[in-house]
């Protein structure tokens, strides 16, 4: 069998319909247009490679804090993008606040847009916002093309982006439900309004100040709301956002097993991390919901075994050296969030590995489950005839340790540095064009916005 093409990539262990075989795979004009046997002929092929390791659907990762335009020196689409091809992420979904305007309407989308031309390595769709006094522009908003939006039912730590009530979250959930958009949730609710306690550079003291039970609480509210609007003839698609407490897990399973749309995704840090060992004045773990101890982390793999968690996502949130108080190591004033974009696939793969979970699993978790939360699965997380040429290849026996100097996002700070991983990204390609080699990243920005009536219009052509 021939084929015309732009490019062939031949791999011994390519990722194909859930099983690693040998194959090539054939591009052109950036979609897959045949996967073949490892030695199928083609012809008229412009460049042709032959991998080494395992060749896998780029990873999608649909919770990124880019927080341009406006606090740019916190991030920014450049720096962002550049770590998350160096991460075999070839599609980021960016996250409605720490960015000025938030993204709570169609005009501060379209600012956004203008702000990331010429900066984008890697596709990038975007999620909106639903605050109180945004409820009404959320029909305009998801008209200009928001993948979904988000809420937070707590303080989001920004001022412009404030939290909702049960009242608004039930108002936005009866709008949003005809379009079909998910609902994206930050549960934790606070119910006594406790007096918040001087927190200094514990580590304990700031882990009990978030207790499970707020995000139990957010959650169950949720499923509520969620079986409210089912019998008033509505399907709500909820998701709660970066799940830190496995006590919510029974509720979630049972939410699902009885029919209720909402999914969950957790971290890496969630999955990786335990509180335990985390010493005190260590700003650089502290995240909101925080990461909880040992025994919650291995019920939360549990959790992602069984299915109850869907997928696994960064929540990269930075912010300035500053604002995390690295040196004085007061915990109590630090920005709440993890930097991570770039590691995720190496952090999960070394422990995912060790629990007898297999590369397979880990695509799942990491790249076709994300692309089909966020409407992008006819074109997204799988090699396949008609998706985009988004690949990444994977050292799966390498080992490297983490450190700042092959940061490629803008801060070079991370709590996992120092920490040996086993599996290394080696090349990473968006729409068949090669963006980052061995450490470096190559060529000129590749990356497109993706906009939801885009997506829908491009798979429905496919």
């Amino acid at each position: 069998m021939s084929k015309q093409a732009d490019l062939v990539l031949r791999c011994q262990r390519t990722l194909v319909d859930g099983q690693i075989r040998p194959s090539a795979v054939v591009v052109k004009d950036g979609v897959v247009t045949a996967v073949l046997e490892y030695g199928a002929e083609v012809e008229s092929v412009r460049e042709e490679v032959i991998q080494l390791g395992v060749l896998m659907p780029g990873l999608v990762d649909t919770h990124v804090h880019i927080n341009e335009p406006g606090r740019t020196e916190w991030e920014g689409f450049n720096t962002a993008t550049q770590a998350a091809a160096a991460g075999g992420i070839t599609t980021v979904v960016d996250m409605p606040l720490n960015c000025t305007p938030v993204t709570t309407t169609a005009d501060a989308l379209r600012q956004k847009l203008e702000s990331l031309e010429g900066k984008l390595w890697v596709d990038c769709g975007f999620w909106g916002g639903v605050v109180p006094d945004s409820i009404g522009d959320l029909p305009e908003l998801i008209e200009a093309g928001v993948l979904g939006v988000k809420s937070f039912t707590i303080h989001s730590g920004i001022d412009d982006f404030p939290m909702v009530e049960e009242r608004h979250l039930r108002e936005a959930i009866r709008i949003l439900a005809p379009s079909g958009v998910p609902y994206l949730i930050h549960a934790e609710l606070d119910k006594e309004h406790q007096e918040a306690p001087r927190i200094g550079s514990s580590y304990q003291t700031f882990l009990a100040s978030r207790p499970r039970r707020w995000e139990d609480d957010a959650i169950d509210m949720l499923i509520d709301l969620g079986r409210e609007a089912a019998a008033e003839g509505m399907q709500a698609k909820l998701h709660i956002v970066h799940l830190s407490s496995a006590d919510a897990l029974p509720a979630l399973a049972a939410a699902q097993a009885e029919g209720l749309d909402i999914s969950v995704e957790t971290c890496p840090h969630y999955l990786t991390l335990w509180s335990e060992a985390i010493p005190d004045g260590k700003t650089l773990f502290k995240c909101c919901p925080p990461i909880r101890e040992d025994e919650n982390r291995q019920r939360l793999w549990q959790g992602l075994a069984e299915g109850t968690i869907e997928f696994v996502v960064s929540d990269h949130s930075p912010c300035t050296p500053q604002l995390k108080h690295i040196d004085s190591g007061d915990i109590e004033h630090a920005w709440g969030g993890i930097s991570s974009l770039q590691f995720g696939l190496s952090l999960i793969w070394t422990e995912a590995r060790e629990r007898g979970y297999s590369l397979e699993q880990l695509v799942e978790w990491m790249a076709t489950r994300p692309a089909r939360f966020a409407g992008l699965g006819e074109r997204k997380g799988r090699i396949a005839v008609g998706y985009d040429a988004d690949f990444c290849v994977f050292d799966d026996d390498g080992e490297f340790v983490i450190s700042s100097d092959m940061v490629k996002y803008r801060h070079k700070v991370t709590p996992y540095e120092g920490r040996r991983v086993t599996g290394l990204v080696t090349r990473t390609f968006v729409r068949g064009r090669e963006i980052y080699a061995d450490g470096d990243i190559l060529d000129r920005p590749a990356g497109e916005p993706l906009l939801r009536q885009q997506a829908a219009r491009q798979a429905r052509e496919q």
